[in-house]
């Protein structure tokens, strides 16, 4: 076997199609965002606009947040230790748990090193807990979900987006006496689109199924406190298990899950990916738990980001971009080819010091290739104007076509 030949067809087949993938090398500038240096493909830092940080809200940026983990760090030093079980487990970690349960109104929360760890661990452990489980999973879930799902190795069920018509045709036609899970997320990141959470409720009222929202693209972003959509629609006491990271709105790492305190107990005593892994960092956690504080009682935040989204959206609409009709601070920028996605993202970088980076396969489906843009309450309106203007000069340059 020639390994390296295999390898090297690999990568070069990723090339071949488009959807190679190249990590920008930039620095945020503090207090400053959303400006940045980038080190690429020049000599020494040039300014650039961030438009594709999963910091919605700026968090990351909070002097609240900075303050928290530079005191952690001088009380109790870098790491954790261990494992919770073994060194791991601090007051900081104890604390963030149980805000993050008042978050979501429910009796416990448990946390992990990262989202995807989250839903993999938990959907995994819960699915192979539960004697003859069907999974039912919305045909747009996350690869970590879809990994959960598949690592738990019962019987599942794809149901197609947001289709409730599909959904309850599965689950009547299932055993009814099995213990069933329906796992959908709440915002649909690449799309932008959100969930009929109470309508999906009402399926598993009827159908004696537990429920497993996704709310990483929401937390902190809706609600009165940040809850996420289960909170702006006041059907989180419906929800079994909320899962959330403190990696996007809330600015720092980290993942979650919400529910009660049985159900956190199994995960917390029967996950692989949380007792064998090292607890998060109190430094993390101190950042996080002030961000999660400050967003219950601030909505000045979220409401910023919100307006900016729709700025950003109407001016790409007026200048007859293919911007996706979406009702979320998500901005998909429609291209349809790999290759031209990822020229466009070049193109605005070295010229224009725009960092948005191409959407390819198999973050989306082939075809549906994007830009995606997450403005943010810092993004100004003359950011967004420039930002525009160089858009609609590369479709021209490119030949590509602009709505009339």
């Amino acid at each position: 076997m020639d390994y390296q030949r295999v390898f090297s067809k690999a990568i070069e087949r990723l090339h071949e199609e488009g959807r190679y993938r190249v990590f920008i090398d930039i620095l945020r500038n503090k207090g400053a965002y959303p400006n940045a240096r980038c080190f690429a493909g020049h000599n020494g830092p040039k300014p650039i606009t961030v438009w594709c940080s999963n910091d919605y809200l700026s968090m990351g940026q909070h002097p609240k947040v900075i303050e928290a983990m530079e005191e952690a760090l001088h009380d109790v030093g870098a790491g954790s230790g261990g494992t919770r079980n073994i060194g791991g487990n601090t007051h900081y970690h104890i604390e963030l748990e149980s805000e993050l349960a008042d978050l979501h109104g429910k009796e416990g929360a448990l946390l992990f090193t990262s989202g995807y760890i989250s839903n993999e661990a938990t959907l995994s452990t819960l699915a192979r807990i539960l004697p003859g489980c069907i999974v039912f999973s919305d045909e747009l879930n996350h690869a970590s979900m879809i990994a959960g799902i598949r690592n738990a190795g019962c019987e599942k069920h794809v149901w197609r987006h947001n289709d409730l018509a599909h959904l309850e045709e599965l689950l009547a036609a299932a055993d009814p006496e099995a213990p069933k899970l329906i796992a959908f997320e709440s915002v649909y990141s690449m799309d932008g689109d959100v969930a009929p959470i109470a309508d999906i409720c009402d399926l598993a009222d009827k159908y004696n199924a537990l429920t497993y929202c996704d709310e990483v693209h929401a937390v902190g972003m809706y609600g009165p406190r940040g809850g996420g959509i289960t909170d702006r629609d006041n059907v989180a006491d419906r929800v079994t298990i909320i899962e959330g990271t403190l990696a996007k709105a809330i600015g720092v790492m980290g993942g979650y899950v919400a529910a009660d305190q049985m159900i956190v107990d199994v995960i917390r005593s029967y996950a692989p990916g949380f007792i064998f892994t090292t607890s998060l960092s109190p430094v993390l956690v101190a950042g996080a738990l002030a961000s999660v504080k400050h967003l219950k009682s601030s909505s000045e935040e979220r409401d910023a980001q919100q307006a900016s989204a729709q700025t950003l959206k109407a001016m790409f609409a007026e200048a007859g971009l293919p911007v996706m009709d979406s009702t979320t601070h998500i901005v998909p920028l429609i291209v349809a080819d790999p290759v031209k996605t990822k020229r466009i993202s070049d193109i605005l970088l070295a010229e224009y010091g725009v960092y948005v980076q191409p959407i390819n396969y198999p973050t989306v489906p082939r075809g549906t290739e994007r830009l995606r843009f997450t403005p943010g309450p810092t993004h100004n309106e003359a950011m967004m104007r420039e930002l525009t203007d160089a858009l609609v000069e590369i479709w021209s340059r490119m030949e590509l076509r602009l709505a009339a």
